[in-house]
């Protein structure tokens, strides 16, 4: 297996931590040529980050360009369950109008939900109970 040189590695690190943070420069980087699926060592996309932490605006720039919604970390966890957990209602809305499917996953966002007992949440991934 290759190397990856270190600045390769520390530009990822960057990239990562943009997601996390909510740093919508992590955009141009995309729009030149990251793809808006790169993921971490454990699986954790750039969605899924920015999702977790709650970065509505920065979900959808990178929704906007291509994202997987649906696209599952290491433990099998999705962005729309990620948001659903940590209790981001626009987090939640913009990546179920944009198809994620809240049964995808493990535990799936309805399960979350339902596990969590958080309400709100059922009702935002269009589950009456």
């Amino acid at each position: 297996m290759t190397e990856i040189p270190d600045d390769v590695r520390e530009l990822a690190s960057r990239l990562f931590d943009m997601a996390r943070n909510g740093d919508e420069t992590l955009v141009q980087y995309i729009d030149h040529g990251i793809s808006p699926d790169l993921s971490n060592a454990d699986g954790n996309s750039l969605l899924m980050l920015a999702a977790y932490a709650g970065h509505d605006a920065l979900v959808g720039a990178l929704i906007e360009r291509g994202a997987d919604v649906d696209k599952e970390n290491g433990r099998r966890q999705t962005p729309l369950a990620g948001a659903v957990f940590k209790k981001y209602p626009e987090v939640v809305d913009r990546l179920v109008a944009a198809g994620a499917d809240v049964n995808a996953g493990a535990p799936s966002a309805l399960e979350t939900a339902r596990y969590f007992q958080i309400t709100d949440m059922l009702e935002r991934l269009g589950v009456e109970e």
